[in-house]
């Protein structure tokens, strides 16, 4: 999973990058101070491995990684290619999804490119240049299906049909994600577009440290404009972020008890992350290895086995499978769980749900 920080020059995408990865990224006071992406891999936070390690004395615990691209700033223009727009976009095309930083708090030794806080004409800047993007692939595609589509080719006509209702849509300066598609046939062609304004995006409203618990006015509107085109919104402090990766588990629950924060940012971004992309997690554990596996809700118990080796999914025979809660009832004993009738055999159809721990059978 890779997410694509992006958002205006000097709204704090790299003070919050470096404080969620500790990459120790350049993070100053001047428009594009991020040029080429600065990378960062972080764990996901995950209680549950820490509890079946312990239960298990397991050797090696491995918990499932994000990827965060910490992205140079846009200006107005970057679809024609004003300042570093036309990387900023390359860029963007490779994230799964995008962390849009938004600026909501006021500080007159921080300068904004705008000269005033306006978040929702911030989000504007750049949802347009990602518009104007796309609406020039989307012209393309079209000029290309054309010519398929004149020959009486149904798959053509129906591509034709649905470039040119993005491109409606896109023309009123809405993005591709506001869409919605019935036929799953439809969205996987949509989806094989990669157009920038269709990727899932999380909007981060960063706050002043006086409304870290509570958010203000500005984050308030964010909330409210994420909640029109269905995307995640999260209030954060990229100060106080900064300040928290400084300590240790104990001392950053202290720390964020007294501030009356609930969760860190990266908490929130891995939740947020994992709900917009429609993601659970199912473990594997024993004396060797406690892991997390993250895969798609939905996904079948082969399909599952497949993440951790492609034999285990063209081999399947059956998937030995319990939940999280009840292997820690019985201390972790599978005989306690056998006895209990805790332990299920699933076949092929089984949808894996988010803490099964898993143990897969298959012959190859």
């Amino acid at each position: 999973m890779k997410l694509g920080i992006v958002g205006l020059p000097n709204v704090g995408k790299s003070t919050l990058f470096n404080a969620i990865t500790k990459a120790g990224a350049e993070a100053a006071n001047y428009p594009f101070c991020t040029i080429e992406p600065n990378v960062g891999v972080v764990t996901v936070p995950d209680a549950r491995l820490k509890v079946l390690t312990d239960l298990y004395k397991a050797k090696k615990t491995i918990y499932t990684t994000i990827e965060f691209y910490d992205i140079a700033g846009l200006v107005k223009g970057a679809s024609r290619g004003e300042g570093l727009g036309n990387k900023f976009l390359g860029h963007i095309r490779e994230a799964t999804a995008i962390v849009h930083v938004v600026r909501c708090f006021e500080d007159p030794n921080v300068v904004h490119v705008d000269g005033r806080i306006d978040p929702l004409s911030d989000i504007d800047t750049i949802n347009t240049e990602l518009i104007l993007s796309d609406m020039e692939m989307i012209e393309r595609a079209v000029n290309r299906t054309q010519k398929t589509a004149k020959s009486g080719d149904k798959t053509a006509k129906r591509e034709l049909e649905l470039l040119q209702k993005i491109s409606g849509v896109l023309e009123q300066g809405l993005s591709a994600r506001t869409m919605e598609f019935d036929d799953a046939e439809d969205e996987k062609y949509v989806r094989s577009l990669n157009l920038l304004s269709y990727k899932p995006v999380i909007y981060v409203a960063n706050v002043g440290e006086e409304d870290a618990a509570s958010g203000n006015e500005f984050s308030e509107k964010v909330r409210e404009f994420a909640a029109t085109e269905g995307s995640e919104e999260i209030t954060i402090c990229a100060g106080i972020e900064s300040e928290i990766a400084e300590l240790d588990d104990e001392e950053k629950q202290v720390f964020l008890d007294d501030l009356g924060i609930e969760e860190s940012g990266l908490d929130k971004l891995v939740k947020s992350s994992y709900s917009l992309l429609d993601l659970i997690s199912f473990l594997t554990a024993g004396e060797p290895e406690v892991r997390a596996w993250t895969v798609k809700r939905g996904t079948k118990a082969p399909q599952a086995a497949g993440k951790i080796h492609t034999d285990f999914e063209r081999g399947f025979i059956r998937a030995e499978t319990i939940t999280y809660d009840q292997l820690v009832e019985c201390g972790g004993n599978l005989s306690t769980a056998r006895e209990k009738g805790w332990i299920r055999s699933e076949g092929k159809e089984y949808v894996v749900q988010d803490g099964d721990v898993m143990h897969f059978l298959f012959n190859v």
